[in-house]
């Protein structure tokens, strides 16, 4: 047992292993949900249903985080919220968590699973263009460049995917899912301040609770109770996204930051589309053509492009420390 217990420890991962596994399988598992998105619409639902049910499974596990965050709270050991900063929350949970996914759920019935998840990674640039004309910041040529090749990279692939018809659509989808990487722009943007007080734990655990509420109410306002009753495999489905594509990459991903910092998470955040492409085509048959790896290999290149080109020292991790999900 003695040899036992001094072997064991070398066969676990370091901090920054542990970290980066973590970064690259929660990104995954982030980018996967648009596979499990497709297979739920085969039972006829539509994405007020589906998004209901993915926050109604969800949900137990964010008001147990944001339960343990509140009585942290109480005792002292984190700073207690205002009620601007209440107010915030529920603003950045409606807006970057409720609106960026019913968007991106409603877009995802028109278009591929590849070209969704390369039109969300436009939020960098998004960031950018968004920061420069609310904070007057200089967008720099560096900066410009890489937005050059992200859009052309996803106009690619939009173009390919015009070509097997149903233009509108694939315009239609594509505007909807532009859409949620615009509303998640923002988000990021606006909470810049507040998860610098409240953390991201904190805020990601409340924002979290307030999308899942107003998917639920939007249920309800749309759908008698009867449309609860759904076939076993909208259930199975659901639950499947709630944890292994929310719950799960949601606490991964703020580990690993913690770990390794965000600048590297973010880097190896990049192996979401390019992991979605052949899950999309071992899944659902999507083909893998030249020109989706031609424009992947734009998007993902322009992404690092803008980041710096690569992950800087990042500072002393800390505890709080986290990404919100996606």
């Amino acid at each position: 047992m003695n040899r036992i217990a001094k072997l064991l420890p070398l066969s676990l991962p370091s901090g920054r292993a542990a970290g980066i596994l973590m970064a690259t399988l929660g990104a995954v598992l982030f980018s996967a949900k648009a596979i499990v998105v497709k297979f739920t619409y085969r039972y006829g639902i539509d994405a007020v249903t589906l998004i209901a049910f993915r926050m109604l499974f969800a949900m137990p596990f964010f008001a147990a985080v944001a339960w343990h965050q509140s009585r942290r709270a109480a005792r002292g050991e984190i700073v207690v919220m205002t009620n601007k900063e209440r107010a915030q929350v529920i603003v950045l949970g409606l807006l970057g968590y409720y609106l960026s996914s019913f968007l991106d759920f409603l877009g995802l019935r028109y278009i591929t699973a590849s070209l969704e998840r390369l039109i969300l990674f436009l939020s960098p640039s998004l960031v950018v263009l968004l920061s420069a004309f609310w904070f007057k910041r200089p967008v720099e040529r560096r900066q410009w460049m890489a937005m050059v090749l992200s859009y052309a990279g996803v106009v690619l692939v939009f173009a390919h995917d015009l070509s097997f018809g149903g233009g509108g659509e694939v315009l239609l989808g594509s505007l909807f899912v532009f859409g949620s990487a615009a509303s998640y722009s923002v988000y990021l943007i606006c909470s810049g301040e507040l998860i610098k007080r409240v953390g991201p734990t904190r805020l990601v655990a409340y924002a979290m609770l307030v999308s899942c509420v107003a998917c639920i109410i939007q249920f309800f306002v749309i759908h008698p109770p009867s449309m609860l009753i759904q076939p076993m495999g909208v259930y199975g489905y659901s639950v499947i996204h709630a944890t292994l594509n929310t719950v799960v990459p949601v606490f991964m991903l703020m580990w690993a930051v913690s770990l390794i910092g965000a600048p590297t998470a973010s880097l190896l955040g990049m192996m979401g589309p390019v992991s979605v492409l052949f899950l999309a085509s071992w899944f659902l048959n999507e083909p893998i053509t030249v020109w989706q790896m031609a424009g992947t290999a734009l998007v993902l290149t322009g992404v690092f492009a803008l980041m710096g080109g690569g992950p800087k020292p990042a500072p002393a991790p800390t505890r709080e420390a986290g990404t919100p999900p996606r």
